[in-house]
């Protein structure tokens, strides 16, 4: 399947953002699972970084998975 772009340039600054913010929280929690040995930190660890990797997946290649779903997203 091929992916049209369906963002522009201001839209993949946006999620470039939001994919570093995901990754610090990932940093962070997967820091306090290891030092707090919460089972459940290590989740959200994995979760932040999925979502930070996906953030910047469609920042590269302008392609917003919502949007592509057929829902209007303002940026």
């Amino acid at each position: 399947m091929k992916l049209t772009c369906n963002i522009d340039e201001r839209g993949a600054k946006v999620r470039r953002i939001w994919g570093l913010l995901c990754f610090a929280v990932a940093a962070a929690a997967a820091g306090l699972a290891v030092i707090a040995s919460l089972w459940w930190l290590g989740l959200l660890a994995a979760g932040s970084a999925a979502a930070g990797a996906l953030a910047f997946y469609e920042a590269r290649n302008k392609w917003c998975v919502i949007r592509a779903m057929g829902i209007k997203t303002p940026l």
